[in-house]
């Protein structure tokens, strides 16, 4: 019953999260200030708020150890999709930005004119190390998704759990 509550949640919680990692990629874009830092927290509250969903969708009696289960279960799940597509958001940026001519800009000249010598075109590099930077941070950041979301999704099933344990 956790797994079914908490995959119900969780698939719910990922169209929510969805929709707030887009938005906030678009807010990116504008450069608006305070709106990115509202965009940075309403996911935090989300997944909290998908813990509490999972919760509420055990059968009583409730305990804070099956909600916190459900809720982590939710969390995973929904930071499975943000971490997705903050990671194709991550790589639509590279691939629309100018981040290729900056890499080649900040190589010293000497290895830029040894790689021309040995038959290496400088401006492959600028593409492996931004496309590779899309993968490291990419994967940081689907870690990150999914801890914080089981992390801050368990306390919100195990809160929401033992205040309504009926």
């Amino acid at each position: 019953m956790v797994g079914k509550a908490g995959m119900k949640a969780g698939l719910i919680g990922a169209a929510i999260l969805f929709v707030l990692t887009l938005l906030d990629a678009l807010v990116g874009l504008a450069e608006v200030p305070a709106l990115s830092c509202l965009c940075c927290g309403l996911p935090l509250l989300a997944y909290a708020g998908i813990g509490v969903l999972a919760g509420s969708f055990l059968s009583t009696p409730r305990s804070a150890g099956t909600g916190a289960g459900a809720g982590a279960i939710a969390g995973l799940v929904s930071g499975v999709v943000a971490g997705v597509v903050r990671i194709i958001v991550m790589a639509v940026r590279m691939a629309t930005s100018d981040v290729g001519q900056q890499v080649v800009s900040l190589t010293n000249p000497d290895i830029l004119r040894q790689l021309a010598e040995v038959g290496i075109d400088p401006r492959s590099l600028a593409t492996f190390t931004g496309w590779g930077g899309v993968g490291i941070a990419g994967t940081l950041c689907c870690a990150a998704s999914l801890a914080v979301g089981a992390v801050l999704g368990a306390i919100g099933g195990a809160i929401f759990a033992a205040a309504k344990s009926d």
